[in-house]
């Protein structure tokens, strides 16, 4: 099913795969339709086959019907297949991308919230990803499309990508080598006191695996922090990443005992401030340009809906 883009909405359309036509053979009377088609198909799993034909992508001699529908062989089966999610993972998307700069090394792009950075389980298409190949179509030669950092889907900001195998080299060697330098906005809850540095292992979570823990088994973990502003109940940070673990600046805010405004999975339920997002904008970037060796610097206002926080804040603040 095609949808529209638009900035709440990151999928493209594209056309279907092929129909196909069947004859139910003789040999395949009184099985059930999804038990029949897997024996024509036997590339895709039985369960996949009932669901396109639950989904109304299969007919049986013109008319809708059920995977337990019972075959007597001669019936017409027409079925429009679905493609596997992941085979989208590599596709060009026309999705918009906010480019701050670009030349024929590598491009910086300011990421907006609400846009995935990479294809995988939930979300095989509509991604940075996606876009990137539609921008510069040579990437699909280059591992991850030329991705060598991320950024958390409802995290904004800028993330660099290299359009070369040399630059992507290099990008991720300033990475290991934790010269890439990388600052983000951050707005938390309560009044940070002073500016300092959270060194915490972080590690996937021993119960909830799709969030990340401070552990002390942990890969080694730092950010710096300093305030920037103190509100009522908040505080603006600005916080710099020495390491880049998935999730570091929200575990470690959470470790501190000051989670991120709007943060559903590592911060304060039922809270007095609320945010649709984890308040956290990547503000700036700096590294060595690849093949000139000359240090760049990048730096972007975060978006609307940040600014309007920080202006909410300010004013409860003054009153």
């Amino acid at each position: 099913m095609s949808r529209m883009n638009s900035p709440e909405n990151y999928s493209a359309n594209r056309p279907g795969p092929a129909p196909l036509k069947l004859t139910v053979p003789a040999e395949c009377a009184g099985l059930r339709l999804d038990q029949a088609l897997s024996r024509l198909l036997p590339e895709y799993s039985r369960s996949r086959l009932a669901q396109w034909v639950r989904a109304g992508r299969a007919t049986l001699d013109g008319r809708a019907v059920l995977p337990r529908q019972k075959v007597r062989g001669g019936e017409i089966i027409d079925i429009v297949p679905s493609p596997d999610p992941a085979t989208l993972a590599q596709s060009a998307e026309n999705i918009p991308l906010d480019i701050v700069y670009e030349d024929g090394a590598l491009l910086v792009v300011n990421k907006p919230a609400g846009l995935v950075v990479h294809p995988g389980s939930g979300n095989w298409s509509g991604t940075l990803l996606n876009a990137l190949l539609q921008h510069a179509p040579a990437l699909a030669n280059i591992p991850r499309a030329g991705i060598v950092h991320r950024l958390d889907q409802d995290t904004s900001g800028l993330l660099v990508v290299a359009k070369t195998l040399p630059a992507q080299t290099d990008l991720v060697r300033q990475l290991q080598a934790r010269s890439v330098r990388r600052e983000y906005l951050a707005v938390v809850h309560g009044r940070v006191a002073r500016d300092g540095k959270i060194e915490v292992p972080i590690g996937r979570h021993p119960v909830k695996r799709t969030r990340m823990a401070a552990l002390a088994r942990g890969r080694h973990a730092v950010t710096h922090y300093e305030v920037i502003e103190r509100y009522l109940n908040a505080t603006l940070l600005r916080c710099r990443l020495e390491t880049g673990r998935t999730h570091q600046i929200r575990v470690h805010l959470s470790s501190l005992g000051h989670p991120l405004i709007g943060d559903a999975t590592y911060g304060k339920r039922n809270a007095a401030l609320a945010f649709p997002r984890q308040a956290l904008h990547a503000e700036r970037l700096a590294l060595l340009h690849p093949q000139t060796r000359r240090t760049m610097n990048w730096r972007v206002a975060p978006p609307a809906d940040m600014r309007r926080l920080i202006a909410s804040l300010r004013a409860q603040a003054v009153k």
